[in-house]
């Protein structure tokens, strides 16, 4: 599906005009018929206008929330909507036909899924980076301390699905370190891994660094080195069906603007 095209308001041209026509010009514009009735084109007023639809990896939903808010504060008159869930799940909507407007992923493997059928407008651009940490229950009870601690059989150990940038990254950590986990549960985003945590559903789950921020005293965040091994970059893209496009490419300017930087790094995200 391709952009509905802009109109483009010219002003009536004067030159070589006569009294007569001029007059007529003025009796047509008085009666209404005239295009000063229709809306005025955003980008003629240097105005944005319109409704933003931003799919986004669940780990973005705080700091995407905020810059949504300061996109609208900056721009009256423009509404940005997001969906947020796992990358998969979303690349999958999109080149299924689902309207939205902005991509965000939690991984370049993802977003490819997007860009290999078509449905990108443009490169995508890296515009933050997430490295995984352990939650566990406040206080640490089960006094885990590193990514082996949790090959204990007596923990309940949540992970993402292997196909979530998350468990994808989580399983390179593993890898890496020659350890193997047996959870009690793959879950379909990186909230519902946390979700299970803070409802003491399990003792610990591999989730992103932002996402034990953005959990406050719900959790505690255990730090591991081989996260370093597993760092996931983000990727951002226009898409092809995007109807406000250049209210899109705005918002797309702020989340990698230094302004949007501050917001990312401040819910604990690395820069690209």
């Amino acid at each position: 599906m391709t952009p509905t095209p802009r109109r483009n308001h010219r002003g009536l041209r004067t030159a070589g005009v006569g009294a007569a026509a001029l007059l007529a010009l003025s009796a047509c514009s008085s009666s209404g018929s005239d295009s000063s009735s229709t809306k005025p084109d955003s980008s003629a007023s240097g105005r944005l206008s319109g409704t933003v639809t931003v799919f986004a990896a669940a780990s973005l939903q705080e700091s995407f929330t905020t810059l949504g808010k300061q996109f609208e504060r900056a721009h009256p008159g423009t509404k940005v909507t997001f969906s947020f869930g796992g990358s998969d799940s979303l690349a999958a909507s999109i080149t299924g036909g689902a309207p939205a407007d902005v991509f965000a992923s939690a991984s370049p493997k993802t977003m490819k899924i997007v860009t290999d059928a078509g449905d990108a407008s443009g490169t995508p651009v890296t515009f933050a980076r997430n490295q995984l940490e352990i939650a566990t229950l406040p206080g640490n009870p089960d006094r885990v301390g590193s990514l082996k601690d949790l090959t204990d059989k007596d923990l309940k150990v949540v992970l993402c699905a292997q196909e979530v940038p998350c468990g994808a990254a989580a399983r390179k950590a593993l890898d890496a370190s020659g350890l193997k986990l047996a959870p009690v549960s793959y879950e379909q985003d990186v909230k519902a891994a946390l979700t299970k945590v803070e409802l003491k559903e399990a003792d610990a789950a591999v989730v992103y660094k932002t996402d034990v921020h953005a959990a406050g005293d719900k959790v505690e965040g255990v730090e591991f080195p081989e996260s370093a091994d597993a760092v996931n970059d983000y990727p951002i893209t226009l898409l092809k069906g995007a109807q406000d496009t250049e209210t899109a490419r705005a918002f797309i300017a702020l989340v990698r603007s230094a302004e949007g930087r501050k917001v990312l790094t401040g819910t604990g995200f690395l820069k690209p």
